[in-house]
C-alpha cells in the first residue's frame, strides 16, 4: 500500500507541473510492474484525477491563470466524450487497452519533448478580450498577459476527442487540451495549464462513474493512489508557477516514451523485466 501511494505521490507531482496528469505514470507503473488488473490501474487513475484537478489546480488559481469562463465551456464536451470513452474502456481486453495506451503514451512523450519549447507569450494588442478571453500577470517575464479565444468550435471538438480518450485509458486528457488551447486556441501555455488541471476534475468524476457502476474500481488500489496523488498535486502545481520545467519535461518525455515501448511490448506478451 506505501508504494502505491509513493507512485501516486511522484505521479500527482510530475502530471501537476508539466499539465498532463498523472495517468500517463501511475497506470504504466502499476500495470507492468506492480501486476496491477490495467482496469483497475485505469480506474484508480481516474479517481486520481479528480484529486489531481482538485488540489492541483489551487496554485493556479491563486495565480490568476484558470480561465474559469473557457473552462467551464470545454468541460461540457470533455465530459461527454469522457462518458462515451469510459463505456468502451470498461469492456476492451488488457491487451487492447495496453497497446492503445502505449500508442497514446508514445505521442504524449514525443509532444513533451518536442513541443513544450514555446516562445516568451505575448500580450494581445486592443481592448476587446471577447467573452472567452482574460488576462493574468507573468512575473517571469514582468508583464500582463492578455489573450482572446480563438477557434472555440474546434477546441470544442477536440475536448470531446480528449474526453474520450480520458475515459477510455485513465488520464488527465492534459496532453491533447493543453496544446489545443496553445495552438489552436492561442491560449498562453501557462494559462492553458491552468485551466486544463481546473477542467479534468469533472472529466475524471465521469470516466470513473462507469468503471464504478461496472464494478471494475478496487479500493485497495484506488485509495493510497489517490492519496499519494492528492499530495503530489498540490506539491507539483505550487513548484509550477515559480521555476522553468523544461528540464523536467525533458526527463520526463524520455521516461514516458520507455514505458510506452513497455506497454506496446506487453500487448504483445513480450515483457522486458
Amino acid at each position: 500500500m506505501i508504494l502505491l501511494a509513493v507512485v501516486g505521490l511522484l505521479g500527482g507531482v510530475l502530471g501537476a507541473m508539466v499539465g498532463l496528469g498523472g495517468g500517463v505514470f501511475i497506470i504504466p507503473v502499476l500495470s507492468l510492474f506492480l501486476d496491477v488488473p490495467i482496469h483497475a490501474a485505469i480506474s484508480a487513475s481516474l479517481l486520481a484525477v479528480v484529486a489531481t484537478s482538485t488540489t492541483g489546480s489551487i496554485g493556479y488559481m491563486r495565480e490568476g491563470l484558470t480561465n474559469f469562463r473557457l473552462g467551464l465551456t470545454m468541460e461540457t464536451a470533455l465530459t461527454l466524450g469522457a462518458l462515451s470513452g469510459g463505456l468502451v474502456g470498461a469492456v476492451l481486453s488488457r491487451g487492447v487497452l495496453s497497446a492503445i495506451f502505449g500508442v497514446v503514451m508514445m505521442a504524449a512523450a514525443v509532444y513533451m519533448g518536442l513541443g513544450r519549447r514555446s516562445a516568451p507569450e505575448i500580450p494581445e494588442e486592443g481592448d476587446s478580450l471577447g467573452v472567452l478571453g482574460a488576462r493574468y500577470h507573468d512575473a517571469h517575464q514582468g508583464i500582463d498577459i492578455r489573450y482572446r479565444v480563438r477557434r472555440l468550435p474546434l477546441g470544442m471538438f477536440l475536448g470531446y476527442v480528449a474526453g474520450n480518450v480520458s475515459g477510455l485509458l485513465g488520464v488527465g486528457g492534459g496532453f491533447m487540451t493543453v496544446p489545443s488551447m496553445r495552438l489552436l486556441m492561442a491560449v498562453p501555455m501557462r494559462a492553458a495549464v491552468g485551466t486544463s488541471s481546473m477542467m479534468l476534475g469533472a472529466t475524471g468524476c465521469a470516466g470513473a462513474a462507469v468503471y464504478f457502476a461496472r464494478g471494475l474500481v478496487d479500493p485497495g488500489v484506488a485509495v493510497p493512489v489517490v492519496l499519494g496523488v492528492a499530495v503530489g498535486a498540490f506539491v507539483g502545481s505550487r513548484v509550477a508557477v515559480r521555476i522553468k520545467s523544461s528540464i523536467l519535461v525533458t526527463v520526463l518525455a524520455v521516461v514516458l516514451f520507455f514505458l510506452s515501448v513497455q506497454m506496446i511490448l506487453a500487448a504483445a506478451g513480450i515483457t522486458l523485466r
